[in-house]
């Protein structure tokens, strides 16, 4: 025998121990996934299509998605989440390029700020807009103390949708700063230098290289704000009902399960599917500049 093949041997033994120590390392995240993701949602599906007596029923389904009331509050959710992403993107992309290009006393703390805002609770920043623009906020007594009547800012749709603009703008806007602080500043002396307006710099040059930021911000906004709970309960809005305070009412409120099973998987579709779409689209659009840009057409 040869001193090769009295060392396979070793090697095999020595082996065994490192691929199991794989197994188990692949084991323990897969577990934990199947234990806080994939189980809580195969219980949310069954619960939805059981009954409280356990039994399968598809009833329901029929029921809810043949009530106006139910098909309005999907379409309440989805207005509200896209109407908040399309103004989160356009004001966070805004103040990012006056952070990054227009320099002013107090930069920093700005900065720091957003750094903050992002980590407090959204109840937080509802009540902060409460305490200022409710029917007895700060600027409504003061209405009240020259004689003028209330504003109720803060009552319908358009108040959940302001709040959730303020607490989600830091969201996107983070991103497109950072992505602005790699951008080529010698890009920028160039379209300068041959003449190209601001808006024509921003628009062909920044904009461009800070797309896929503004896709990704975006597109975290559009996912918080379907599923976000605190602000529509916080802001005291009557008559705004989203999918997700529709399932708290109908387990919490009303112990009717299967109807709150059936919204929170209404909820989960809606999310994922608004998702991919914005997805699709946005990925569509960086790649038909893709050829643009390699061509030199702007």
């Amino acid at each position: 025998m040869t001193a090769a093949t009295l060392a396979r041997p070793t090697r095999s033994r020595a082996a065994a121990p490192a691929a199991l120590g794989g197994v188990v390392a692949a084991l323990v995240p897969l577990g934990v996934l199947l234990a806080l993701g994939v189980y809580p949602l195969v219980l949310l599906l069954s619960n939805a299509v059981h009954d409280d007596l356990g039994a399968f029923d598809l009833a329901r389904w029929g029921e809810l998605f043949t009530n106006p009331v139910f098909l309005d509050v999907i379409w309440t959710t989805v207005r509200i989440g896209v109407t908040t992403t399309v103004g989160c993107v356009v004001l966070g992309t805004f103040l990012a390029l006056v952070i990054a290009f227009v320099p002013f006393p107090g930069t920093g703390f700005v900065v720091g700020a957003l750094n903050v805002a992002v980590s407090f609770p959204s109840f937080l920043i509802t009540l902060a807009l409460v305490f200022v623009w409710g029917d007895v906020g700060f600027v409504n007594g003061a209405l009240a103390a020259i004689g003028v009547g209330p504003v109720h800012l803060l009552d319908g749709q358009w108040g959940v949708v302001l709040a959730e603009i303020v607490y989600f703008t830091p969201f996107v806007l983070r991103p497109v700063l950072g992505a602005l602080e790699g951008v080529d500043r010698r890009q920028l002396e160039v379209a300068e230098s041959l003449g190209a307006g601001s808006w024509r710099i921003v628009r062909t040059v920044v904009l461009p290289e800070v797309l896929p930021a503004i896709a990704a911000g975006g597109a975290l906004v559009l996912m918080y704000s379907l599923n976000e709970f605190g602000i529509v309960l916080f802001t005291g809005a009557k008559d705004v009902q989203t999918l997700p305070t529709l399932v708290y009412g109908q387990a919490i409120g009303r112990g009717d399960y299967q109807t709150a099973a059936i919204a929170a998987v209404v909820n989960v579709a809606v999310s994922i599917g608004l998702y991919l779409l914005a997805r699709r689209v946005l990925r569509g659009s960086a790649a038909a500049r893709s050829p643009r840009r390699r061509s030199g057409v702007r």
